[in-house]
């Protein structure tokens, strides 16, 4: 009678055994490929080492982010400007001026 329910029940464990081998294998591929740390035994995140030329290219990347940033707010005010003169109604204004330079007739 054991060995009966043994070899019933080893292609289940065995099908479980490998589905967890697989998920395991295929979350930690996902972490890889995004960018997520790894964790180590105790649930705490292991980064990956960096190297010199990696943090150059952070540093590059930081300085660009901040004059893309910085010139995303001067475009911003320009547009708001833009948006000031084309909604105001001071092109009424200035062909009421045009006008009373001109000389009457």
């Amino acid at each position: 009678m054991e060995l009966d329910f043994f070899n019933a029940f080893a292609p289940v464990a065995a099908v479980v055994g490998l589905a967890t081998v697989g998920g395991w294998v295929f979350t930690t591929w996902l972490r890889v490929k995004n960018g997520y740390p790894l964790e180590n035994s105790w649930g705490k995140p292991v980064y990956p080492k960096i190297g010199d030329e990696a943090m150059e290219r952070i540093k590059l990347l930081a300085q660009e982010n901040a004059q893309l940033r910085a010139e995303l707010g001067s475009v911003k005010d320009r547009l708001a400007v833009i948006e000031r003169i084309v909604t105001d109604e001071s092109h009424r204004v200035a062909s009421e001026i045009e006008a009373l330079r001109r000389p009457a007739n």
